[in-house]
């Protein structure tokens, strides 16, 4: 939902004040935090610490078009390794697709070529190595810690670094402000009162030690109302280029190494404990687990490392490794808790849980297993004639379509292009393509040599798909 017309040209002066504003207050910030801290010398800190971060541009290539993105990094070793934020990376995206890695420093137009080294699932982090020849000109982040590393404190004073965009040759700019709040969602998370960093880039303290990684903004929620509609409805506000939010130096530094050791980020632990979703108070109150937090395993998946420990389907969890879950608030934080603490652990690994069932409480013990092919694995190819990528269909979608993960038959429609055959005949992105031209497709390979010999057979004027969407399956003639 929108506001009207004569809303939006009300408030679109304001958006343009707004614009300006984004870069006044930062710099407003950046001269009372100067004030502040001139005893440290805020001029040396900032030239040696603006070393430690760069900007990364890359492409992905898909079906339709080649698309630029740029993100923030920050470089956490000699080897010229650069940690990225997890959304530095589209989910749909496979490694295939991303090319021309390029590394920026702040101010320089020059750049350097990196290679994707792929994402580490407990961190999130995008890891990223620039050549060699830019290597000598950067700092790792690790030169600005202090050995014994304390938690920002309430009201204290951070600053941090902020990047301009790439026509501006991603010109640094200071930011700073004082903590507001620090909790766990599950990390050790402190919110500035305002932005303090770029997502990706450090924050600092007063004497220039290395205390944080901003994260992704927070979003800031209004009311907005117009003279037509007295009724207001939310806006969300979120700055893509500045937080006011950061991860710990706590939470940061014990995981620098976690560098992938292919772009699959491979190996993967998996459990297989499917839907988990935080304790009610009003059960945990029953339950005498008011100081603790607990998660309700909705399902667990067919042939998993869990289903093999006798872990079943509504099973509350309540201690991992003999040790209690502990309280988060708010409640739903512990689903992340829990998942990181299968990330964090190896294929082959033994884990202690600990669960209720119907009042009865259990010791399981589970082995990890390898987490099933991901969606940026599976095999796909393009068709042009038929304006369709078919995609290999692997254990998530069995899971998201309710299917058995033991019969991975069929393969996905990963895209379809617009107003092509496909489109026209009624595919959609994600379909469940089951059946081509009367024979059931067993695995990728299977479709992928029906498709290719329609494809290059000139002479065939349609063929017919058998599709499964939303557990309703029809039959879809493409016309050639």
């Amino acid at each position: 939902m929108i506001a009207s017309s004569p809303s939006r040209r009300r408030l679109a002066p304001l958006a343009g004040i707004h614009r300006h504003l984004r870069f006044v207050f930062p710099i407003a910030a950046a001269l009372i935090g100067a004030t502040a801290m001139r005893a440290a010398d805020l001029t040396a800190l900032w030239v040696e610490r603006v070393k430690s971060v760069v900007a990364v541009e890359y492409y992905t290539e898909t079906e339709a078009e080649r698309r630029p993105t740029v993100s923030y990094g920050t470089v956490i070793d000699a080897n010229g390794t650069i940690i990225l934020p997890s959304v530095a990376v589209s989910p749909r995206a496979t490694p295939a697709q991303l090319k021309e890695f390029k590394v920026y420093r702040p101010g320089n137009p020059v750049s350097a070529s990196a290679q994707y080294l792929g994402q580490d699932a407990f961190t999130g982090w995008h890891f990223v190595r620039v050549e060699e020849s830019m290597r000598g000109e950067l700092v790792p982040i690790t030169a600005f810690a202090v050995k014994d590393t304390v938690e920002p404190a309430m009201a204290e004073e951070v600053w941090g670094i902020g990047l301009r965009n790439k026509d501006e040759d991603f010109l640094p700019y200071l930011l700073s402000s004082r903590i507001a709040l620090v909790q766990s969602l599950p990390q050790r998370t402190a919110i500035a009162q305002q932005e303090v960093a770029g997502p990706g880039l450090p924050v600092f303290n007063r004497a220039g030690a290395f205390i944080g990684l901003a994260s992704s903004s927070f979003g800031q929620n209004y009311i907005q109302f117009s003279r037509e509609d007295r009724g207001g409805f939310p806006v969300i506000m979120v700055n893509v280029e500045e937080s006011g939010a950061f991860q710990t130096a706590g939470e940061i530094l014990p995981y620098l190494g976690r560098v992938p050791k292919n772009v699959y980020g491979r190996p993967l632990a998996w459990l297989g404990a499917y839907g988990l979703e935080p304790m009610d108070p009003e059960v945990a109150k029953f339950l005498k687990l008011s100081g603790q937090s607990g998660a309700v395993i909705s399902e667990i998946l067919e042939g998993s490392p869990a289903e093999k420990a006798g872990l079943k389907d509504r099973d509350l969890l309540v201690a991992i490794d003999d040790q209690p879950l502990p309280r988060f608030k708010p409640d739903r934080v512990i689903v992340t808790y829990v998942e990181r603490e299968i990330q964090r652990r190896h294929p082959g690994d033994l884990i202690a849980l600990t669960v209720l069932r119907g009042g009865t409480r259990l010791d399981l013990k589970a082995v990890l297993g390898e987490e099933p092919r991901l969606l940026s694995e599976a095999e796909r190819k393009y068709f042009d004639r038929l304006g369709l990528t078919a995609r290999e269909f692997v254990y998530d979608d069995a899971i998201a379509r309710r299917a058995k993960t033991g019969d991975l038959s069929g393969v996905i429609a990963h895209y379809v292009k617009p107003n092509g055959p496909a489109a026209v005949a009624g595919l959609r992105t994600d379909d469940w393509i089951k059946e081509i031209d009367g024979t059931e497709v067993k695995n990728f390979a299977a479709a992928g040599e029906k498709l290719s010999a329609i494809e290059t057979d000139k002479f065939r004027t349609e063929c017919v798909l058998l599709v499964s969407r939303g557990g309703v399956t029809s039959v879809l003639r493409v016309k050639l």
